[in-house]
């Protein structure tokens, strides 16, 4: 399928901003890593060959019977040693890179946790004596995913909303920019606390809480580019012709629209694992033990005798908004009409 000029030439100028181009790469490798974290950090072996039967603990669970008779029927600890050593008589395993879960306690460390980083944990360890990298690993997921569908929910209700004010106009667009503004102006961190007292704050939950604001961002930039559209003579020619209202605001005036949309797009994903991060620092996002960069922020402020915690939720968490940035100015630059490329 051939694109249209104009798609090539955005694709263009995406291209020739390096910078953006070159944090969209990374981006993408560690997001599509990340979401294998299971089979990059787990204390559960990938694959087992014991006795001449396969098992994939990393999928399923396991009773330690099921590797002998003698041993108990709970659920299999791959790190005591003597299950280990009865799998290692009579067969193998093969271990993720990292032996680690998010949750996993680091069992028999040489100095009280947290520990400094080590050839048995890169990044080291937490107060809680649990593997810093598995923590970023799955805490990165996480929080893309959960930035990933702040963005897009709230993305399609502002749109719409924003759609309908600029179309309508008159007595809608009032009433709709008053409840807006007094809707936007709502204490979110007091009525965060508030609902944290009632109720225990899970993924769906802060997504939902934080989807009760967030959908206003775009509300601005659709209602001006539909009070400008609705005008144009294009537009007139379909109404007059008959075409419904929806099909005039799908087809003619929403593609237009959403040319300043997308360009805010990144800007929004930055802002929700911000979001997310500020209020897991706070102590009222996430459960506690749910892997979070915030956490591992607040690790950091709480132990000032390990930096290595401190360094890595910085490191971690600004290389994160940095690269969403970089990419936010690269698709800007692509939609810009006076950008052309080199």
């Amino acid at each position: 399928m051939t694109l249209p000029p104009i798609a090539r030439r955005r694709i263009a100028a995406f291209r020739a901003h390096k910078r953006g181009l070159w944090s969209l790469r990374i981006f993408l490798a560690l997001f599509i890593a990340s979401l294998f974290a299971e089979f990059l950090c787990n204390d559960r072996p990938l694959l087992i060959h014991y006795k001449g039967d396969w098992f994939s603990p990393v999928l399923n669970d396991y009773s330690e019977n099921a590797f002998g008779a003698d041993l108990m029927p709970t659920i299999a600890d791959y790190s005591d040693p003597v299950l280990a050593d009865t799998i290692a008589a009579d067969g193998w395993m093969i271990w993720p890179p990292v032996r680690y879960r998010f949750n996993s306690v680091v069992k028999n460390l040489s100095v009280p946790a947290p520990a400094p980083p080590s050839w048995r944990n890169i990044l080291g360890t937490d107060d809680l004596a649990r593997d810093v990298f598995a923590r970023v690993v799955y805490g990165f997921r996480l929080s893309v995913l959960f930035g990933f569908a702040l963005t897009i929910l709230s993305s399609v209700i502002g749109i719409a909303a924003g759609a309908i004010q600029g179309y309508r106009g008159g007595l809608t667009d009032l009433l709709s920019q008053r409840f807006i503004e007094v809707w936007a102006g709502m204490p979110q961190l007091y009525l965060l606390i508030i609902l944290g007292s009632i109720i225990t704050p899970s993924f769906m939950v802060l997504l939902l809480f934080l989807l009760l604001f967030s959908w206003m961002n775009l509300t601005g930039v659709v209602r001006a580019e539909f009070l400008r559209g609705r005008n144009l003579e294009y537009v007139r020619a379909a109404k007059a012709l008959g075409v419904s209202d929806i099909a005039v605001m799908w087809r003619h005036i929403l593609p237009n629209a959403m040319v300043a949309t997308l360009t805010y797009l990144p800007f929004t994903l930055s802002g929700s694992v911000a979001v997310l991060s500020t209020l897991d620092f706070l102590g009222f996002g996430l459960p506690p033990g749910a892997p979070s960069l915030g956490e591992l922020v607040a690790q950091g402020k709480n132990n000032l005798q390990a930096p290595w915690l401190g360094v890595v939720a910085f490191v971690v968490l600004g290389g994160v908004l940095t690269l969403l940035i970089f990419i936010g100015e690269a698709v800007r630059d692509a939609f810009d009409p006076r950008k052309v490329p080199k």
